[in-house]
């Protein structure tokens, strides 16, 4: 068995950290989690800006293939993401949902769900994480 791939950055500075992220539950093929909307995630008009719904989407996608794969040695990186935006949201929290479509070797695919406060759907994505070995510096 291989030793866990460690980050490259300290976990208090990369983008998940920056934006407020946070992972909730892990399993196999299923991810959850929520980020509060805060200034730090909102566009100039006061909603939250697509790109931190997209990043959140990649985030319980990547975590839950690493999850999967780190014993093996191997990292989770995005490949494709692709992010709807149903509803703005301007205030409270957003919880989202990823479930696994394909677990395969070199490639998973996730569907993530995003909801408001009042459950209602505000974006979806699909997200599609490659697998990979962990090159040695």
């Amino acid at each position: 068995m291989n030793e866990h791939p460690q980050p490259i950055l300290p976990l208090d500075e990369d983008l998940n950290s920056a934006l407020g992220f946070h992972v909730d539950e892990v399993e196999i093929g299923r991810v959850t989690g929520h980020f509060d909307v805060e200034n730090k995630v909102r566009q100039p008009f006061g909603i939250v800006h697509g790109g931190a719904h997209a990043a959140f989407a990649e985030t319980l996608a990547s975590v839950g293939t690493f999850r999967a794969v780190a014993e093996t040695g191997q990292i989770a990186m995005g490949m494709s993401n692709n992010t709807t935006f149903l509803r703005s949201v301007n205030g409270g929290r957003i919880r989202a949902e990823a479930i696994a479509l394909s677990q395969g070797k070199t490639t998973w695919v996730w569907d993530v769900t995003l909801r408001d406060e009042q459950d209602r759907v505000c974006a979806v994505s699909r997200v599609t994480i490659a697998v990979r070995e962990r090159r040695r510096a």
